[in-house]
């Protein structure tokens, strides 16, 4: 178990902020994870758990206790014909992961690679990418409850996912922190290539492979997405909003060019990214703030920018969206303040 005093987030936020922590525990197994729960004096204090930090924007420094598993391993849980079950540790490395099961050619996360992350936020947040979400390949999540330190296993109808969220970002719940998943995987892929920019790319490299379909993934990423450990972003930093058929239909008459993609419920997916370019604040700069010139959904850290000088930045992009097109963006970013 690791614990530090007045310690620097700054290697621990893909933002780069240089906010500081009261607390910072960094814990290996289940059995250390309990003993800093059921300690009175951190019970007493407000906590927060993170994995890489890749979806966190610090506006200040945090008054309490910073919780970072370091849990690790991959088990082969259950093996058929078909499909494997692999329960894998919260501490994991995301991208890590998915290329441990490319190599042993087991598909259904090949189209999330490159995601910045470990694997209990991974199934936090419900990551997505190129038409696939983490939940569609989830069988359980193991968490225990930060209360009432008893561990339960949730079903995957029991994290109540939804597009970017779970039952686990819901702060009205008990909290719960992850500390294993568990995936099935197909031996036999079934590649998920509704996305033209990647089906096109895959055209020349039949016959498909999971390592071919996550290669191409990856080559996407970089050419539209900044590195992390070169430019300070967190990804997307704001989800794209669905909307009903009756809002985007007098819209679209307007803007012909508007892409939509169909979603749950009868509404439709606008990008995020083509409204806040539309606006005219790809590849503009304001101070050490940023939007990426590749991609307009990315806000980026310049140098020495604070959380704050971010928000602004993030808030005067969503007030133009919402007073040119009347739609409200939402971060996909968590504000800690």
């Amino acid at each position: 178990m690791r614990i530090e005093q007045n310690y620097s987030l700054k290697n621990h936020n893909t933002f780069h902020i240089s906010a500081k922590t009261r607390w910072f525990m960094e814990y290996h197994t289940e059995a250390e994870l309990d003993k800093i729960l059921s300690d009175e004096y951190f019970q007493e204090c407000v906590s927060l758990h993170i994995g890489s930090g890749s979806n966190l924007l610090f506006l200040n420094d945090f008054d309490g206790v910073i919780f970072h598993s370091q849990i690790k391993g991959k088990e082969l849980v259950h093996e058929t014909d078909t499909e494997i079950i692999l329960r894998v540790g919260a501490g994991e490395d995301w991208n890590e992961l998915t290329q441990y099961v490319a190599e042993k050619g087991w598909g259904g996360i090949e189209n999330l690679a490159g995601i910045p992350g470990e694997v209990g936020s991974a199934a936090v947040q419900n990551i997505g990418a190129y038409g696939i979400e983490i939940m569609q390949v989830l069988t359980q999540v193991e968490a225990y409850n930060q209360l009432t330190r008893k561990k339960k296993l949730f079903t995957v109808e029991e994290c109540e996912y939804d597009y970017r969220s779970s039952r686990f970002k819901d702060e009205k719940k008990d909290p719960y922190i992850i500390t294993y998943v568990t995936l099935r995987l197909r031996k036999t892929p079934l590649f998920d290539l509704q996305y033209d920019s990647l089906s096109q790319r895959l055209q020349e490299r039949e016959p498909l492979t999971v390592s071919k379909v996550r290669e191409e993934v990856l080559a996407l990423r970089t050419e539209k997405l900044p590195d992390p450990n070169k430019l300070g972003n967190a990804g997307s930093f704001f989800k794209n909003p669905l909307v009903s058929q009756e809002v985007f239909y007098p819209l679209h008459a307007r803007y012909h060019s508007m892409p939509f993609y169909p979603s749950s419920e009868g509404k439709l997916k606008i990008p995020a990214a083509w409204l806040i370019e539309k606006c005219g604040f790809k590849g503009k700069r304001h101070g050490e703030v940023g939007v990426y010139d590749k991609q307009a959904l990315v806000l980026v850290n310049y140098g020495e920018a604070s959380g704050d000088e971010i928000a602004l930045v993030a808030e005067s992009i969503r007030m133009a969206v919402q007073e040119r097109f009347g739609i409200t963006l939402i971060p996909e970013v968590k504000y800690v303040s």
